[in-house]
């Protein structure tokens, strides 16, 4: 009989990795984009191709990253709140305070602020806005004062308060409305208007924390 020999079958070949990989920095560019088209044009005048035009690139871009307008503002609101949970801890729940409520106020204020009044506008009839507004903006300032009450307990400076969650609509009403229940624009507030205003609150969140007027604040 003949002899045969075996045969080794060929190595599957390698598949090709599909597409490219993700761009951080032109997803950054066209969220940058649509902050810009909401502060001047308003969430319903702002189109996909506005914003394409505005970052540089192509609507087929933009869609592969987000699937409609509503996810792209969803997550240009997310990246509006960078920061704002971001803690400072001073020593004194006074110090503690003032931090919060100048970056409050710096955040309420200027362009940033235009945008996120415009955003508030759209959330009262597009349930799925107001969900993200909440978790971007509101979430990171309630635990930020969180840890502010958290902190001044621990030193003896308020007793313990009885809802903390409510404690926190108390400490930030107040700017919120002075900066956007008014017909001045947020972006026509100068930064050192915005921190003086802070400042001019700081009593009367401190005293709502069950505080101390003139105590040590970590400065």
């Amino acid at each position: 009989m003949p002899r045969t020999t075996a045969t080794t079958a060929p190595a599957p070949a390698a598949v090709p990795r599909r597409g490219r990989p993700r761009d951080a920095g032109r997803d950054r560019a066209l969220l940058d984009a649509t902050l810009a088209v909401l502060g001047e044009s308003g969430y319903a005048a702002l189109t996909t191709a506005a914003v394409a035009a505005r970052a540089g690139t192509s609507t087929a871009t933009l869609y592969r990253r987000w699937s409609s307008k509503e996810d792209l503002v969803i997550a240009a609101a997310t990246t509006y709140s960078e920061g704002l949970d971001v803690d400072t801890d001073t020593g004194g729940v006074e110090g503690d305070l003032r931090a919060l409520l100048r970056d409050k106020a710096a955040a309420l204020t200027g362009e940033g602020g235009r945008v996120l009044r415009a955003l508030i506008g759209e959330a009262t009839h597009n349930t799925a806005l107001a969900e993200a507004l909440t978790a971007a903006v509101l979430a990171p300032v309630h635990r930020r004062i969180g840890g502010i009450v958290r902190r001044a307990v621990a030193r003896g400076e308020i007793p313990p308060p009885a809802d903390t969650d409510l404690l926190g609509d108390v400490v930030v009403g107040p700017i919120v409305s002075h900066f956007f229940l008014t017909a001045r624009l947020p972006d026509q507030v100068d930064p050192a208007t915005a921190e003086a205003t802070a400042d001019r609150l700081l009593p009367f969140a401190l005293r709502a924390l069950g505080g101390t007027v003139g105590g040590h604040d970590g400065r």
